[in-house]
C-alpha cells in the first residue's frame, strides 16, 4: 500500500452510491449522475468523524457537473457540513496554478465522450489542452497498471505542454509519477496526487512528501 499521507494524518473513506459495473466504460455517465445525486449523503457520513477537509474523489463528476455546477456543489456541501469540501478536479486546477502551468497534455482512461467532457472542463477554467490521448483497450479502469499510465504520459507529451495531466483516480499513477517526470523533464499531475496535495494543504499539513513527484515534494 502506498503511504500518501504523513504518519500523523488519518484518511477516512466511504464509497459513493453507484449502480452497474464500477470502472467500466459502459454506463459511466449514468453511474456518475447517480453519484452526484447521492454525494450529500456520502459527505454527511464522512462529516461524522469531523475531518479537517472532505474530498470528492471523482474527476468525472466535476466534468459532468460543469464549472458552475461544481462550484454550486462545493458551496452547498460547505454550507451544510461546516467543513471545507474540495474536489479532485478543483485540486488539479489548484495544482496547475501552483506549478504555473496553463498548457497541458491530457491523458485519460475514459472513452472518447468522457475525455471530451474532461477537456471541456479544463478549457472552461482557462487551461489550454495542447495534446490529448486515451488508454486503448480499457476493459475496467481499476484493472489498469502504472506501466500503462506511464506509457500514456509518454505518448501524449508534446513540447508545447507545460505539464502532463492524467485524469481518472482509478488509474494507478501515484507510484510512477517520479519516473514519469524523469521521462518527460516536466511536471506530471495526476488527479489522485493533486487531490491528496490539496487536501493536506487545506488541512494545514505542509510537510513535503518525497517519492510522488514534484507537487507533493514541495511545501504546501
Amino acid at each position: 500500500m502506498i503511504a500518501l499521507a504523513p504518519p500523523n494524518v488519518s484518511v477516512h473513506f466511504t464509497r459513493m452510491v453507484a449502480h452497474g459495473a464500477a470502472g467500466a466504460h459502459e454506463g459511466l455517465l449514468a453511474r456518475t449522475r447517480t453519484q452526484i445525486a447521492h454525494v450529500a449523503e456520502n459527505a454527511a457520513l464522512l462529516a461524522m468523524v469531523r475531518p479537517r477537509v472532505i474530498a470528492m474523489a471523482h474527476t468525472a463528476m466535476s466534468a459532468t457537473l460543469g464549472a458552475a455546477g461544481e462550484a454550486e456543489l462545493v458551496a452547498r456541501m460547505e454550507r451544510e457540513l461546516g467543513i471545507p469540501f474540495i474536489t479532485a478536479f478543483g485540486s488539479v486546477l489548484a495544482a496547475l496554478e501552483r506549478l504555473g502551468a496553463t498548457r497541458v497534455a491530457l491523458g485519460t482512461p475514459y472513452d472518447a465522450e468522457s475525455t471530451a467532457r474532461t477537456r471541456a472542463h479544463l478549457e472552461a477554467h482557462g487551461i489550454e489542452v495542447v495534446s490529448e490521448g486515451r488508454l486503448e483497450g480499457v476493459v475496467n479502469i481499476y484493472d489498469e497498471t502504472a506501466a500503462r499510465a506511464r506509457e500514456l504520459a509518454r505518448r501524449i507529451d508534446v513540447p508545447a505542454a507545460q505539464a502532463v495531466f492524467l485524469s481518472g483516480l482509478g488509474m494507478p499513477t501515484v507510484a510512477a509519477l517520479e519516473a514519469m517526470e524523469r521521462d518527460l523533464a516536466k511536471p506530471v499531475v495526476s488527479a489522485a496526487a493533486a487531490m491528496m496535495w490539496n487536501a493536506l494543504r487545506v488541512a494545514g499539513e505542509s510537510a513535503p512528501l518525497a517519492g510522488f513527484g514534484r507537487l507533493l515534494a514541495g511545501r504546501r
